[in-house]
């Protein structure tokens, strides 16, 4: 089955490293043109994307960039971009869950907004919208992160519903515990091991691995998955 991007053009956000990068670098090598965002300025993706700076918390940037995106074309968006605030739930910011739901649920919907009507027109879209395992079963002290993830879920299987007629497809893939380079400055080695040891497979995921899945979810041989929210956790919520 087919798999090349060539002649496709797509927008991975957050691509500047671990698993955005990841799956930037998967869609290059199979042919399409890839443009990156992230937040600083000068910035930079894989070898030979295009690369665009937006800080997805300020939310006129976010609006701008939306609008910038609607007529350009895009065949394939992966809204990686994300943030992360760990904290009890009676003790959470404000500004902080405000700020989550910001860029992890209103940035990739504003996106899938921008981009639908010119898939529709086209016949032909894949949208890939990345979760996390904590918005498939919760987790203490994630209060913020996992209504975020639950919410992205929700927003995707309602987009699906609506777009698969039109030759779109829109899922989900909720990610594991990755080894990044973040994993490793939080956890340190003996932090890695204990959590490897949670898993079935007992290791952590690689970025490259769930670069593969997306890029298979996004190509022409997926003509039939949508509206899913596919683990990639070796096993971790359903073992």
């Amino acid at each position: 089955m087919e798999t090349r991007l060539d002649g496709k053009t797509a927008l991975v956000t957050g691509g500047t490293r671990g698993i955005g990068h990841a799956i930037a670098a998967h869609l290059i090598a199979e042919g399409a043109a890839v443009t990156v965002t992230g937040t600083k300025p000068g910035g930079h993706g894989p070898t030979g994307s295009e690369y665009k700076a937006v800080d997805f918390a300020d939310g006129e940037a976010t609006e701008a960039f939306a609008g910038e995106i609607e007529g350009a074309g895009f065949d394939i968006l992966v809204n990686n971009a994300g943030i992360n605030i760990i904290s009890p739930f009676a003790e959470i910011d404000t500004g902080d869950f405000t700020a989550i739901q910001q860029i992890n649920v209103t940035a990739p919907f504003l996106l899938c907004r921008a981009v639908v009507p010119g898939m529709r027109d086209s016949g032909w879209g894949r949208i890939v919208n990345v979760s996390s395992i904590w918005g498939k079963k919760a987790k203490e002290y994630r209060g913020s992160y996992g209504t975020s993830k639950f919410a992205i879920d929700g927003m995707t299987t309602a987009l699906a519903a609506e777009v698969a007629e039109f030759g779109i497809l829109a899922n989900c893939v909720a990610p594991g515990f990755i080894e990044t380079d973040m994993t490793r400055q939080v956890l340190g080695e003996d932090g890695m091991r204990e959590l490897a040891a949670a898993v079935p497979a007992r290791r952590l995921g690689k970025p490259d691995e769930v670069a593969r899945l997306v890029a298979w979810l996004v190509s022409p041989a997926n003509t039939y998955i949508s509206g899913q929210n596919i683990a990639i956790d070796g096993g971790f919520t359903r073992v």
